[in-house]
Parts: C-alpha cells; structure tokens; sequence
C-alpha cells in the first residue's frame, strides 16, 4: 500500500516556529511532524510514500537524506507554485498507477500537520468493504468549517466561510456535520475523475463527485486521539499530551 503525505504548505499559522524551517520540520518532544507521520504509516505497512513540498523544500531532502529516508521508498513532488489539496495530489497520479497490477489497490491521504490514534487498517477496510471512492476520517467536533454527511454516511454538502451557510449537493436531510479529520483512503480510480486543473482543493472533487452519485464516506473515528498541529498552541499541547501519554 502506497501513501502521499501533504506537507507543502507554508504554515503561517506556526509562525515563528516556520520562519526558518517548513511545518513538516517543526518538533514535538525532539521529533518532528514528518518523522511521526512516516512512523504512523510505516506501523501499518506502509514503506512507499510520496511527499509534497514547496516552503523550505531543500530542508525537507537534506533531512530525509540524512536520515536515509527511514528505510522507505520516498519520492518528492516539488511545487513551485503551492497546488492546494486537490492540485497536488493530481500531480503526484503517476505514482500511484505506476504499478499496473495495484490499480485496484487504494492509498492513504494524511495531512503532516495532523496527529491521530485512528486505525488505519480499520479505515481501509471499511473503504475497501463499503466500495468508496474516496473515505475521509471525520470527528463530531467543534470546527470551523464542516463536511455534512446522510444517515447513510455519505457526503452531501459543508458548511463553512464566513457566514457559515450549508451548501448542498445532494439533497438528503436529515443531515450530520462533522469535522474532517485530514486523513483519506482513496481509490486509485478517483484521479482519472479529478477534472479540476491548476490549483484546488480535493473537497472541491469530492463535492463534485458526491452530486453525480459517487461514495464520498465518513468514517466516523469519535473515540480516537486527534489534534490538528496548525497552530502553534495546538503543537504545545499535543506536547503535554505526549507526556501525559494521551497518545
């Protein structure tokens, strides 16, 4: 099984941790966030992994390099221009249809910036069994922004911006909002539908997809440990969680 890790982005929000290094760089009780989510994938089996870059992207080799790679196969896709969620992974398809015979096989999606007990394997099989295209980690959280799901578990709209109004696809009420938890398993087929160009967020796909009849699917991970390490706060207490041995 292949997986792609997002760390492209600048991380504004970490500043000034991210002044002199990219947010994959940043640290947690001397290991980084690219360290612990290549740990986390490589737990589950996972030894082939792409990664995106574009702030400090130099940093990101020489310390893979340094490090020969934690024994996996790592490739590199450079962004000179950052292609959001949805331009980078559609930038990255030749990896995962480079092998003929694994083309019914799905991938993980992870966020370097996310940091979660959820179980993986279960994940993939519950994508595998429920026949998705695509299965997003979801929590029931406080958000601000939120992936809104039918009794049946899949996507039909979001809430989000500024006047948070919900948007619908797929009409389906009545209708669950969750928190997206930054983590995908996807199949293989989804890029061949991924018709957006240029920059774009996967959500943008998903929501397409969803409206045609596609399974877009929660996988509802309540009882799981998460944080979201966008924010410097957020790294401070993922620390303390450490610590505490939370996760």
């Amino acid at each position: 099984m292949k997986a792609m890790i997002l760390a492209a982005g600048l991380g504004r929000r970490l500043r000034p941790l991210t002044d002199d290094r990219p947010k994959a760089l940043v640290e947690i009780a001397g290991r980084t966030l690219l360290e612990i989510t290549l740990s986390r994938l490589r737990a589950y089996g996972i030894c082939e992994v792409i990664i995106n870059v574009h702030h400090f992207a130099d940093m990101i080799l020489e310390y893979l390099k340094t490090h020969d790679n934690f024994g996996m196969r790592i490739e590199i896709s450079r962004e000179e221009v950052l292609l959001d969620t949805g331009g980078g992974l559609k930038k990255t398809a030749w990896f995962f249809l480079e092998d003929s015979k694994r083309l019914e096989e799905p991938f993980i999606l992870h966020n370097v910036d996310v940091i979660s007990t959820i179980d993986l394997d279960r994940m993939v099989q519950f994508h595998t069994e429920k026949q998705a295209l695509a299965t997003l980690a979801v929590k029931k959280r406080e958000a601000s922004r939120y992936l809104l799901f039918d009794e049946q578990l899949q996507l039909c709209g979001r809430r989000s911006g500024r006047d948070q109004i919900r948007e619908f696809v797929r009409s389906s009420p009545p209708v669950q909002e969750l928190g997206f938890s930054g983590i995908h398993v996807i199949s293989p087929r989804l890029l061949a539908m991924m018709v957006e160009e240029g920059v774009f967020s996967i959500i943008t796909s998903y929501l397409r997809l969803a409206a045609h009849g596609e399974k877009i699917l929660a996988f509802r991970a309540d009882e799981c440990y998460w944080r979201d390490l966008g924010r410097l706060d957020n790294v401070l207490q993922a620390a303390q969680d450490l610590k505490e041995k939370i996760w």
